[in-house]
């Protein structure tokens, strides 16, 4: 099975950025497609942003585009995603996912695999 870890998470200042990252490890991940969700209390789990294997198809929520960036480098099997210009708007629990469909979806159904979450908050 595939296992992913996530990490960076922390508390930061509005205007700040984090960079979150995602370390997959067991079974290769060579052709999924990973994505970031995040869920703040009392709300649902909400697509953040997606990305193909290779990178070169991305995925984001509107409210992100522009100030989040999705990545990855598949020699270390780790998923990032970069945020810039934070609002107090994305505090939430962040979590990473894998689809063995390879398939770039901000459905949460469309995913195999999940991390633990890292808490993001942000302050005013």
């Amino acid at each position: 099975q595939v296992q992913l870890v996530e990490s960076g998470g922390g508390l930061v200042q509005a205007g700040g950025s984090l960079r979150l990252s995602c370390a997959a490890s067991g079974r290769t991940i060579s052709g999924y497609s990973t994505g970031w969700f995040r869920q703040a209390p009392g709300k649902e789990r909400e697509f953040v942003a997606a990305t193909s294997w290779s990178g070169g198809a991305t995925y984001y929520l509107s409210s992100v585009k522009g100030r989040f960036t999705i990545s990855r480098d598949n020699a270390k099997n780790t998923v990032y995603l970069q945020m810039d210009s934070l609002e107090p708007e994305d505090t939430a629990v962040y979590y990473c996912a894998a689809a063995a469909s390879g398939i770039v979806s901000g459905i949460s159904n469309e995913y195999d695999y999940w991390g633990q979450g890292t808490q993001v908050t942000v302050s005013s």
